[in-house]
């Protein structure tokens, strides 16, 4: 009798354990900022606290607009017919280690295009502008979700 009080006092002080470390698991995120880089990527930079240890696991989706377009020798778009605008919905993951609860991280993603958009002899490709919408990261491994400020950039007035 003793021995069966003695696994059952082991088995509930395990439980009450186990059930204090997922109650203190208070993911959130504490900043989040959006930027766009010379090649027109969006960057979304965050810091979120009151994890466990181990990996935490991200997702970032946004829609995004860009518009592509040959430049001639002089920088000039010639031609209406040289520039093409992408739209899509884009996604990246990352997976980073929580250290001390913590875990400061970015995660990039685009910009869509160009595809098979290509420019005639002569001209370059070049991204115009890029603008990023409804950016949502995700942390999938707490269920815990923060909106992203929007974020665009011209690069070449057309």
């Amino acid at each position: 009798m003793a021995r069966k009080l003695a696994i059952l006092a082991v088995v509930i002080t395990a439980l009450a354990l186990t059930t204090a470390s997922v109650l203190g698991v208070a993911a959130k995120f504490h900043a989040v900022s959006s930027s766009i880089n010379n090649d027109g990527s969006l960057t979304v930079s965050f810091d979120e606290r009151g994890l466990g240890n181990g990996n935490i696991d991200y997702t970032l989706t946004a829609d995004a607009e860009a518009t592509w377009v040959c430049l001639n020798g002089g920088g000039k778009n010639p031609s209406a017919a040289n520039k093409r605008d992408f739209n899509a919905t884009l996604e990246a993951m990352g997976s980073f280690e929580a250290k001390n609860g913590r875990v400061i991280a970015s995660i990039s993603v685009g910009p869509p295009g160009p595809d098979d958009f290509s420019c005639p002899p002569g001209q370059r490709l070049r991204l115009a502008s890029v603008s990023y919408t409804n950016i949502v990261l995700t942390d999938t491994t707490n269920g815990t979700s923060t909106p992203v400020p929007d974020a665009s950039r011209v690069f070449i007035v057309v």
